[in-house]
Parts: C-alpha cells; structure tokens; sequence
C-alpha cells in the first residue's frame, strides 16, 4: 500500500520544521524531567488543554475555575471528555472512527440531541473522515508530529458532526501524539499553542480546507510551530496563560 502521507513528507522546510519541533520536545521534557512523569503531571496537562480548546471556541480561559469545576460549560464538558481520552488510544490505533465517535459523544452530550452524539450528520464529512481512518491505521514514513497535524485539520474541516469539530480535532491530536510515541504521557499542551495562535490559527484552517497543497504547506508549518509553543507549556512550573501570537 502506497505510504497516505508521502506527498507531504517532501514539501519545502516541512521534514525539518517538524525534526526541529520534536528535537526540541524531546530535549524539554528530558531536561525538565518529564520523562519521569506523575498522573497529575498528566491531569494537568489535559486540564490545560481542556481550558485552551475552550477558549479557543470563545470561552474564558480559566484553568483554576475548571479545577473547582466553576467554569464556561462548553470548558466543563471538554475537561470532562479529556478524563477518559487517554484511554482511547487503544481504540485509536485499532479502530480511528469509533474514537472519533467517541470523543464528540462525551463532549458533545447534553449539548446536541442524543442521535447525532457521535454519529456524522454530514455524508461528505462521514467519506472525509473514513478517508483518513484508512491512512491513520496505514503504514508510513511520516513523523508523528505531521500526522497528529493533518488528523487535526481534516477532523476540523471535515465537518462531520453536528456540533464541536474543531473540539474533536483537537483531542484527536493529542491522542496521535501520544499513540505515536511523540508524548507519551500526554504532557505537553498543543491546544495551548492553537490558543496562542490567536485568528492565525483559525485562518490556516480556512486556508488548509480551501487553498489546495499550498493550504496544507502553510498549515504543516504552523503547526509545527504551536507544537513546539504547547511543550513550552507543559504544566511543570505554576501554570501560565498560554501568550497569543496575533
């Protein structure tokens, strides 16, 4: 079976971006000690990015309210979703869809009638998203880092289900970084380097889904960028505010 991935493991500065990214992750989480990490080195972690996916949907970014469970409700539901995603790796590398389904039943439960809870809504979302099952569970060359991306931006895009997407995208990431051994422990925060991304973040989506390769290109080398930015902020020292880059 032809590699999914190829045609992007060869575009311009991409191999490199994401080479320096994981050298740079690798080199934190071992200098930081993270390689030793605690449950509630993780807890905190999906707590922070819990709060920044929240935020990035328009909610306050508040990860001490969510501790305290004094929080947006759309915050609420996706700290509640991350509880269990770490054990749906599992069923990530054996069946992408049902974890896909899912994530979206837990975050979108209370929230959207109980038919449409993990179930896509849109037929051309429901082909996209078997597309990139099929190239998930599919040998390839490709890092980690590259895959989590695109898992990212075509669950974002795809539109599949009736609420919460770009939610489900960025769980989905999380749980390709740590099935593909780039972060094990769920230690950094991605979500917190989408944050800081501010309308950039939003924009190279738009730009993935609607201008061809060169979207893609550009959104392979963002991405790289908000990986290295979320490492930076792995809950190790007191947790701070993801900084927003425009």
């Amino acid at each position: 079976m032809p590699d999914p991935f190829s045609a992007l493991i060869d575009l311009d500065g991409v191999p490199s971006a994401f080479a320096a990214t994981r050298d740079g992750i690798d080199s934190l989480l071992r200098d930081r000690g993270l390689r030793r990490s605690t449950p509630e080195m993780t807890a905190d972690s999906l707590l922070l990015g819990a709060a920044a996916s929240a935020a990035i949907e328009g909610a306050p970014y508040d990860p001490d309210g969510l501790r305290r469970g004094d929080a947006d409700p759309l915050a609420l539901a996706v700290a509640r979703m991350t509880t269990e995603l770490l054990g749906l790796v599992p069923t990530w590398n054996r069946a992408p869809l049902q974890a896909v389904a899912r994530i979206h039943s837990l975050v979108a439960r209370g929230r959207v009638d109980d038919d449409e809870l993990g179930r896509p809504v849109s037929p051309e979302g429901a082909r996209r998203l078997g597309t990139l099952a099929q190239a998930v569970v599919a040998p390839t060359e490709a890092p980690g880092l590259l895959v989590a991306a695109v898992v990212h931006a075509e669950i974002a895009t795809a539109g599949a289900f009736a609420s919460d997407n770009a939610v489900v995208a960025r769980a989905a990431e999380r749980l390709v970084l740590v099935a593909k051994g780039v972060d094990p422990a769920s230690l950094t925060v991605p979500e917190a380097g989408h944050l800081a991304a501010g309308q950039g973040y939003a924009k190279l989506l738009g730009e993935y889904e609607a201008d061809g390769t060169p979207g893609v290109h550009r959104w392979l080398l963002y991405a790289a960028q908000a990986y290295a930015d979320g490492a930076e902020a792995a809950p190790v020292d007191p947790p701070k505010g993801p900084r927003r880059r425009g």
